[in-house]
């Protein structure tokens, strides 16, 4: 409880959490839709927005919000997927190569190196076009989350070098510590609050990444995602059409999922830094 009291004095994690909470509750309405959001024509076409349409329908005769809520489920648990894919071989790759050091340090940074020296983009839509008939949201999730962890280790890396030269680290191993409980008990509560930006960050990362492959046509339009919403839009011209909730739709929602990860992202890595923790200690 004291956690969530210091938290909701962080302006920033309220607005985040608060917007973050809503779009929770719009995947969670998806399970209740009326609608089937891979089939068309199941009500009037381009009809502007009203109670019995809150957001309109589309040229293909879909309900855009219940669209909506199909697409904003889909887009998180493909973030989620891929952010904790990642985080976890960062972690690991980055706690490894910092507490071994040496030649350990030399190869598992070498093979780092090879991944971010290598354009990820680039990577990512020769990968998507060599595994087009096998995508759907796992594949995709394991794809992202396998391309997306170098950067990250690399900062886990330099915070555990850091740490590895402090008196505590001295004092541990001389009493006997296992180097496991060092490495959870001692060391991971300083790269948290890094985890948990870079897993957020990261999710919105993955969300634009989705919209972009969509919409340039290398995963499936018929999958409800906020990327597929935006390419029908435009494949049917809604823009110039005039249909602006269809397009404005997604393009909303996505502006406001990014501030969300954000604010949020920024208020928790500000509570867990561990200096920040000092001051309040400090303070009190």
């Amino acid at each position: 409880m004291k956690t969530v009291r210091e938290l909701l004095r962080d302006k920033r994690f309220i607005i985040g959490a608060a917007v973050f909470l809503i779009f929770a509750v719009l995947a969670i309405l998806s399970f209740f839709s009326p609608h089937d959001p891979t089939e068309w024509h199941t009500v009037g076409r381009n009809l502007r927005p009203s109670l019995t349409h809150p957001l309109g329908t589309s040229f293909l005769g879909q309900d855009v919000f219940w669209r909506m809520t199909f697409a904003v489920r889909n887009s998180l648990i493909l973030a989620i997927l891929a952010s904790a894919i990642s985080r976890a071989i960062a972690v690991v790759v980055g706690l490894v190569a910092g507490y071994y050091g040496g030649i350990v340090d030399r190869l598992v940074m070498l093979v780092s190196d090879g991944f971010m020296v290598i354009p990820g983009f680039l990577l990512i839509v020769l990968l998507t076009l060599l595994a087009r008939e096998f995508l759907n949201l796992v594949t995709i999730a394991v794809l992202l989350g396998v391309i997306g962890w170098a950067w990250s280790a690399r900062l886990v890396r330099s915070q555990i070098l850091s740490l590895r030269e402090r008196e505590f680290t001295f004092t541990a191993i001389l009493s006997g510590t296992p180097a496991r409980k060092l490495i959870f008990r001692e060391y991971f509560p300083f790269i948290l609050p890094l985890v948990f930006a870079t897993f957020i960050a990261y999710m919105a990362y993955v969300i634009g990444i989705e919209i972009t492959l969509t919409i340039l046509g290398l995963t499936s339009p018929n999958m409800p995602t906020l990327g597929s919403m935006l390419h029908w839009a435009l494949t049917y011209q809604a823009l110039l059409s005039g249909y602006w909730w269809w397009y404005g739709t997604p393009i909303a929602v996505s502006v406001l999922l990014f501030v969300a990860l954000y604010l949020t992202s920024v208020s928790i890595s500000a509570y867990l830094d561990p200096r920040a923790r000092l001051q309040r200690v400090g303070a009190g």
